[in-house]
């Protein structure tokens, strides 16, 4: 019987991380680890109450794995691609593309993005 816990997810994750970073670069493991990985964390933990109170710990250990400068440069690129990809959209892939994403989805996804950026660039965490 497999007896995982459930925090084991995010700390084979961080571990991967750790190793794309020495393999390609921290630019790829940054984008794995918090583009990928812990975006897909914090949507899940919006309807899903074990991902939720595993979420602050993942965070901890993302803010261990990368110093703050890192952190803040990346998520800056993160934001600047996503800008710069909403900007060259033509009208004709909108549409298509609001076939998969409403607005209130894309809205949510840049709400957990902003959130995450908070709590990844916080001077301290909290213990509450």
């Amino acid at each position: 019987m497999n007896t995982r816990r459930f925090q084991d997810v995010w700390i084979d994750q961080c571990r991967a991380a750790v190793r794309i970073r020495h393999d390609h670069g921290i630019k790829n493991a940054f984008d794995y680890v918090v583009g990928e990985k812990l975006m897909m964390f914090a949507e899940a933990s919006a309807t899903r109450p074990e991902f939720g109170r595993e979420l602050p710990r993942f965070v901890a250990e993302v803010r261990r794995l990368f110093s703050a400068d890192e952190i803040q440069e990346h998520l800056a690129r993160i934001e600047r691609r996503g800008c710069e990809a909403a900007q060259a959209i033509s009208a004709a892939e909108i549409d298509e593309f609001e076939a998969f994403e409403t607005p209130a989805m894309i809205a949510a996804r840049r709400g957990r993005f902003d959130a995450l950026k908070e709590l990844l660039l916080a001077e301290q965490l909290g213990t509450s």
